[in-house]
């Protein structure tokens, strides 16, 4: 009996992506399909990386395949392309990154760079090219977060090559001033110190550039977000009812510079006993999914206050790195496909495929 492309079609319409709800077909994710003598071959490609949920979709699409009267042996190839989207109207995008994701809060304790750094390793174990921008000139932590030490190199005098660890590309104001300095810097020189830093810097074809955030919403903050080509915002706070007012403030900033807001992440949300296993809602509950239901954004995901997160941070090598397997990973991980099937949905940036215009004087 023959193989219909049709019939198959029809089969692999029953598998859904576990991330969008749909189905490969519907999201067009499917592609060159063969049929040759029973035999069946086809790739799916993602928008978004899903490295350890690959295994997964492959066994049911070969399932499905294999339910097809008259398929013998199939063949599925499942593969990521991350391209550029939309960011603020007027705002160019950087040459080698597609996409900036902005970390921020309204206000400092939340875990917002703890939960940058977990987010950027967590893209790049899923398979993502994935760089990190520590923003915060006065306060920069990212180096102590992330294990490194020394300069960046220099090899024209003008740009700086990224650190890297943990598989990521890492650039730090921290990286270029002595750990006791205090940035004593007016606004105006900060946010053009974190301009240089951003643009300056080699950053290597990058999938995602992860943004830590200075906290609150004044003047670098706000012109951050104007100049530079946000594809979306992550806003992270703790259920508490203080921490949520000033991530509220937040929103509102990213929404009247026209940054999409990605979702909100509840920080600290539960405390579990090392000792009894007693589970307490230290800073309250639910207050960051009530607050993503006012807003109408996604709720990304709640995270647990958990020593072994803080002791893992500070010793340079943060839970996804430490941890790769563990139970924490796997909820930075959740957290992290979100953000980028939610920036995957959203509209693509075409300017790349523009002719660029000259314009003559006759002689």
């Amino acid at each position: 009996m023959s193989v219909t492309q049709e019939a198959l079609v029809q089969a692999l319409e029953a598998v859904l992506d576990p991330n969008t709800g749909q189905s490969f077909v519907a999201t067009k994710a499917l592609r060159n399909i063969q049929i040759h003598q029973g035999d069946v071959s086809f790739d799916v490609e993602l928008g978004y990386p899903a490295k350890s949920q690959m295994p997964a979709m492959r066994s049911a699409l070969v399932a499905a395949a294999k339910a097809v009267a008259g398929v013998g042996n199939v063949s599925v190839q499942i593969t990521t392309k991350v391209v550029s989207h939309a960011v603020q109207r007027g705002v160019q995008l950087m040459p080698n990154v597609r996409n900036i994701i902005a970390v921020a809060s309204g206000k400092g304790g939340v875990g917002k760079s703890t939960t940058a750094a977990n987010l950027a390793l967590a893209l790049a174990a899923e398979g993502a090219s994935v760089g990190l921008l520590d923003a915060d000139i006065y306060g920069p932590s990212l180096p102590t977060m992330l294990g490194i030490e020394g300069k960046p190199a220099s090899e024209d005098g003008k740009t700086m090559e990224p650190m890297r660890n943990h598989g990521v590309q890492v650039m730090s104001i921290g990286f270029l001033v002595d750990p006791d300095q205090a940035m004593i810097w007016r606004g105006p020189m900060a946010t053009q110190a974190l301009d240089q830093l951003l643009r300056q810097t080699n950053w290597k074809d990058l999938d995602y550039l992860v943004v830590d955030m200075p906290p609150g919403t004044g003047d670098i903050q706000l012109t951050l977000s104007q100049r530079v080509p946000m594809t979306g915002a992550v806003i992270v706070t703790t259920p508490q009812d203080i921490a949520l007012l000033d991530a509220r403030k937040g929103i509102t900033m990213f929404e009247k510079v026209g940054v999409p807001i990605l979702g909100i992440v509840e920080n600290m949300a539960v405390h579990v006993c090392s000792n009894c296993g007693h589970v307490e809602h230290i800073f309250g509950a639910d207050g960051g999914r009530r607050m993503a239901e006012q807003y109408k954004t996604e709720y990304l995901g709640a995270l647990p206050l958990d020593i072994h997160i803080r002791l893992q941070a500070d010793s340079g090598k943060p839970t996804v790195a430490a941890e790769p397997d563990g139970e924490l990973a796997a909820l930075y991980k959740a957290v992290a496909r979100r953000v980028a099937v939610g920036i995957a949905e959203k509209a693509k940036d075409f300017s790349a495929k523009f002719p660029t215009i000259t314009v003559s004087k006759d002689t």
